[in-house]
């Protein structure tokens, strides 16, 4: 895959978006959360993603895939050039990357949804009836 698939592959996930961070690296996003990091500073470029760690274990052992710097301890898998798989194999680790982060983000969009309304805010609401 080149830059340019790679990021319409990204972006046509829902809530994705993408934004230039750090220099030269473009970040794919859900709803804030980064799912893929795409390094357009280096020749070649660098593509890192989350991975579970069964597969972060089983890609590391390959040629040209490594820790992502920073991330690596976080399960995050990062390509030394973008040919090191073949296109419908790393569709499917970003397209697992992104269900990872989206599925976080949910939980703590449920959470925030669903937290009870505190006292001062009942009385509050009490007052601006009368």
């Amino acid at each position: 895959m080149d830059v340019e698939s790679i990021r319409n592959f990204c972006l046509s996930f829902p809530d994705a978006t993408e934004n230039l961070q750090w220099g030269e690296d473009l970040c794919f996003k859900v709803r804030g959360k980064i799912f893929a990091v795409l390094d357009l500073g280096s020749v070649p470029q660098r593509l890192s993603f989350k991975c579970t760690p069964e597969k972060f274990a089983e890609l590391t052992e390959q040629e040209g895939i490594r820790p992502a710097p920073y991330l690596g301890r976080y399960k995050w898998a990062m390509l030394e050039r973008l040919s090191a798989l073949p296109a419908p194999e790393l569709k499917d680790l970003i397209r697992e990357s992104y269900a990872m982060v989206a599925s976080k983000t949910e939980v703590k969009t449920a959470r925030r949804g669903s937290r009870q309304t505190t006292q001062k805010e009942k009385e509050a609401m009490v007052s601006a009836q009368l």
